[in-house]
């Protein structure tokens, strides 16, 4: 089962940017729970929400502003995956492979993958399933790249299986359909999506009872 929940940036994040001009192309976060069925947690994945045939060039943390993802209990890490999209040869030897906690511009398995980083420790992330956390570095793909441009109005950022809360924030550079640059700055991950998915599981079974 898929639960869809939606977080909009707050004024803060608004000010921080300096100018809603530049902010512009960028609308929001949003969240998908998947109910993985293997006992390894829900399955999360985060999405930037943008503007029609606008796309996301890089997530990232610097020193004004740092990058940090964490969860109350840790991260689901499969041994055959790594901080980047997981291998689609391997998800029929290993379904569990395709629920693996990962960052990503784009896309949910390594076909095509050009994302780069630099300046990241994924050490704690990728050996125990820690934070994800820097002031001086980022992941992202060039903008000749297909995978940054948004899908339905939407461009995969991570991937991330805990059955524990998830916080931090976040920055991101995009571009608009017109090849306007925009900037993000210090996007919180909360609501927790654990809160939001009892929120939505909530709201359905409101809406059936009505019925």
């Amino acid at each position: 089962m898929k639960v869809r929940m939606t977080t909009f940036v707050g004024s803060a994040a608004m000010a921080a940017v300096g100018s809603t001009t530049a902010f512009a192309g960028f609308q929001g976060i949003e969240w998908e729970a998947i109910d993985s069925g293997m006992g390894i947690g829900t399955t999360y994945r985060l999405y930037a929400v943008v503007d029609a045939g606008g796309e996301v060039d890089a997530v990232y943390g610097d020193a004004d502003n740092a990058l940090s993802i964490q969860s109350t209990t840790g991260f689901y890490q499969n041994s055959f995956g790594g901080y980047g999209t997981p291998s689609a040869a391997l998800f029929d030897f290993f379904p569990s492979l395709e629920f693996d906690s990962f960052v990503t511009i784009g896309l949910l398995n390594d076909t095509g993958d050009a994302m780069l980083d630099i300046g990241i420790d994924w050490t704690d992330f990728e050996d125990n399933g820690g934070a994800i956390w820097t002031d001086n570095g980022t992941w992202f793909a060039t903008p000749d790249e297909a995978q940054v441009r948004e899908v339905n109005g939407r461009v995969l950022i991570g991937q991330f299986t805990t059955d524990g809360d998830i916080s931090g924030f976040i920055n991101m550079q995009g571009k608009d359909a017109d090849l306007t640059n925009w900037n993000a700055l210090h996007i919180n991950l909360a609501p927790t999506p654990g809160a939001l998915a009892l929120l939505g599981f909530a709201g359905i079974a409101a809406r059936r009872r009505r019925k």
